[in-house]
C-alpha cells in the first residue's frame, strides 16, 4: 500500500481503528473518520506515533454534504484517493417485526445503507481521475444469512451486499474494484462486555465457530487491506466472509 491514500470511516474504534492502524502499517497515508472526534484523533495519533501518515476528518455518513467533504478534504489534503473502506454502520436493538420499531429501521438503513452508498457515490470520482482504485465496504454475515430478531440490521448489511456486487459491475473496466467483507462476531468492545458479563454463554458461542474463537477487529482489518491492495488484482464484487467459518455450517 505503499504511496497510496485512503479513507477510512468509523476509524476511531474497533475495525475501523484496527484497519486504519494496518494500512499505514502497509504503508498507506490513511484520513480517519469517525462521528467521534476524540477517538477518531487518538486513532490518528497511534499511527503518527508508528511513524505512519494521517490525518482526521470528522464525518456522519448519513449526511451526503459531510461525505462530500471527507472526500473533498483527502484530495485537497493529499492530491489523490487510491482506496477506501466504508466500515460506518449502526445495530439496532433487537425485536420481532410486530415488536420493533420504524425509527429503528430508519436508523439501520440511513447510516449502514445510505452511508455506503453516499461514500462510494462520491469517493468513485476521485478515483476515477488518478486511473482507479479499491473500495471495501463492511457488511456482516447478518448480510449473507437471514437473522432472527434482527430484520432492520440484517437487511442493511444486504444492502451494502447488493450495493457493493452492483457498483464492482458498473466501474470494473474503469478500474475500480468493490467487495466486501462480512464479519462474524468480533471482539469489539460491546463483545468483549457480554463476554465478560457472560462468559458461559461466550463459551458457548466460541465453541460453535469452526475455528473455536471470536475473531479480532485486526481479522478484519486483514481482510480489508488484502482487498483493496494489488494482491487482490483480479477480485471484485465479492462478499467475502471473515468469520471463523460459521457460514460454513
Amino acid at each position: 500500500m505503499e504511496n497510496k491514500v485512503g479513507i477510512i470511516t468509523a476509524g476511531g474504534n474497533g475495525i475501523g481503528r484496527a484497519s486504519a492502524l494496518l494500512f499505514a502499517k502497509e504503508g498507506a497515508t490513511v484520513v480517519v473518520s469517525d462521528i467521534n472526534e476524540d477517538m477518531g484523533k487518538e486513532t490518528v495519533q497511534l499511527i503518527k506515533d508508528n511513524g505512519g501518515e494521517a490525518c482526521f476528518s470528522p464525518c456522519n455518513v448519513a449526511i451526503e454534504e459531510e461525505v462530500i467533504q471527507l472526500v473533498q478534504t483527502t484530495v485537497d489534503t493529499y492530491g489523490r484517493l487510491d482506496f477506501a473502506h466504508n466500515n460506518a454502520g449502526i445495530g439496532v436493538p433487537q425485536a420481532k417485526i410486530v415488536e420493533s420499531k420504524g425509527e429503528d429501521w430508519d436508523r439501520a438503513m440511513d447510516v449502514t445503507a445510505k452511508g455506503t452508498y453516499y461514500s462510494m457515490k462520491h469517493e468513485i470520482p476521485a478515483m476515477l481521475k488518478t486511473g482507479g482504485g479499491s473500495i471495501v465496504n463492511t457488511a456482516s454475515t447478518a448480510g449473507l444469512l437471514g437473522v432472527e430478531n434482527m430484520g432492520g440490521y440484517s437487511a442493511s448489511k444486504w444492502a451494502v451486499n447488493g450495493l457493493t456486487k452492483s457498483i464492482a459491475l458498473e466501474y470494473g473496466k474503469q478500474g475500480i474494484r468493490v467487495n466486501s467483507i462480512c464479519p462474524g462476531m468480533t471482539m469489539t468492545a460491546s463483545v468483549k462486555q457480554w463476554e465478560d458479563s457472560a462468559p458461559e454463554q461466550a463459551e458457548h458461542v466460541k465453541n460453535a465457530i469452526p475455528l473455536g474463537r471470536i475473531g479480532e477487529p485486526e481479522d478484519q482489518a486483514q481482510a480489508a487491506v488484502w482487498l483493496c491492495s494489488d494482491r487482490a488484482a483480479y477480485i471484485t464484487g465479492v462478499n467475502l466472509a471473515v468469520d471463523g467459518g460459521q457460514t460454513a455450517q
